[in-house]
């Protein structure tokens, strides 16, 4: 197994980017996507929220209502570390079974964590990072998500800086021009994970 990391801001194009690797053959363990199914109605995870943070966050037909849920956690620092500590170790058990099951192949394994360098990974094949301008990516927000612009500075305020996620990157991507741009630059970190070598037997394991 060649084990990377993929991580980027909010509105940089990560899934695009993991969309793109999983098209040429790779695995992805996507955070966001295990967290949207942790969540569904019925759930045990959507249970627990419902608790900390009232029926407010859940909608008329029992899905959560992530603007709501949003719109509480990143106005009040202990509302977001509750739910950190809520969502957080219950995605980490769900991503680790799916990695511990891919172990002894010879998959490419993405595992696609938007806060990649806020919560290291261990022993990682090779960590690759899409950028784009702040700027960028907040016209991104609001034209593809309707976020408002202020809201969208302030979720980019909470996660790593284009410097710290660049540090920990060993390919970086630039998601800031045209669609075949982005796809050549895919093809070209495509072939040099292929010439990786297999990951150690306790890669992606999360460091304490």
């Amino acid at each position: 197994m060649i084990l990377l990391g993929l991580t980027g801001g909010i509105g940089s194009g990560k899934s695009t980017v993991s969309g793109l690797l999983a098209a040429r053959g790779a695995v992805i363990i996507d955070a966001d996507a295990i967290t949207r199914e942790l969540q569904a109605p019925g759930a045990p995870l959507l249970g627990e929220l419902s608790a900390r943070f009232g029926e407010s966050i859940i909608a008329a037909d029992g899905s959560l209502d992530r603007p709501a849920l949003a719109a509480i956690a990143f106005s009040d620092p202990d509302a977001l570390k509750s739910l950190n500590e809520i969502v957080h170790p219950a995605v980490a058990r769900e991503m680790d079974r799916r990695l511990t099951e891919q172990r002894g192949t010879g998959n490419v394994v993405v595992l696609d964590i938007p806060l990649l360098a806020e919560n290291p990974r261990r022993a990682l094949s090779g960590v690759i990072v899409v950028d784009v301008p702040v700027e960028t990516a907040i016209t991104r927000l609001v034209d593809q998500r309707a976020m408002n612009a202020d809201d969208a500075r302030a979720r980019i305020a909470k996660q790593a800086t284009r410097e710290e996620r660049a540090k920990i990157a060993d390919r970086i991507i630039d998601n800031s021009g045209t669609l075949a741009d982005l796809e050549q630059q895919v093809d070209d970190v495509w072939q040099w994970a292929l010439s990786l070598p297999p990951a150690a037997d306790d890669a992606g394991a999360r460091e304490q």
